[in-house]
């Protein structure tokens, strides 16, 4: 993994306390394993990682608070496991993408990032929409297909049908490849 790559891991710290939360929060278990595995990996390479994470209705972008007002819901488990390590970078958004009204293409120019590693959920809502935005952005994106979960199976597996075949991502599975191949097998 070069250092021109970061790892983005989306709204894993999540109350999951909304309608179909049961079922997204069943499925994120599943993919825990593999986005922290990249993020060992990601860190011993020197690749920012960067977490992108809904507001909650918490404005001050206060991410202790955040994160602790997100452990009062059902999503604490996977909130146990994803808690951002303190060099980590933390952008809240406003909307389903996290470009939308934050600061992560400052961040990403200031760090001089090209290429990215999109992981978390909802596949087939933040994960679409930040893609489709960093694609008009002309970064080249790796989406692993076992580090993304949406509520429903099917509409995970449409969402990263789109992102590879409108996006030109790679969507091949961690453990089949490593970053380096996966953005030179696109």
């Amino acid at each position: 993994m070069s250092q021109d790559t970061a790892l983005i891991i989306i709204d894993m710290i999540n109350k999951m306390d909304f309608d179909g939360g049961e079922d997204l929060l069943e499925h994120t278990k599943e993919i825990t394993e593999p986005i922290n595995k990249l993020k060992s990996e990601a860190k011993e390479k020197g690749m920012p990682v960067i977490y992108v994470n809904d507001n909650f209705g918490l404005w001050q972008d206060n991410v202790p608070e955040l994160i602790e007002e997100c452990k009062s819901g059902p999503g604490k488990p996977v909130i146990d496991e994803m808690i951002p390590d303190d060099e980590d970078y933390f952008v809240i958004k406003p909307k389903h993408s996290g470009f939308f009204g934050t600061q992560l293409s400052i961040l990403l120019e200031q760090l001089g990032v090209k290429k990215l590693i999109l992981t978390g959920v909802a596949g087939d809502i933040c994960i679409l929409f930040t893609a489709n935005d960093a694609y008009m952005r002309d970064y080249d994106l790796w989406v692993p297909a076992d580090c993304v979960a949406s509520e429903k199976t099917d509409d995970n597996d449409n969402a990263l049908k789109i992102i590879k075949r409108s996006l030109f991502a790679n969507i091949t599975e961690t453990g089949e490849t490593t970053a380096d191949q996966a953005f030179n097998e696109q």
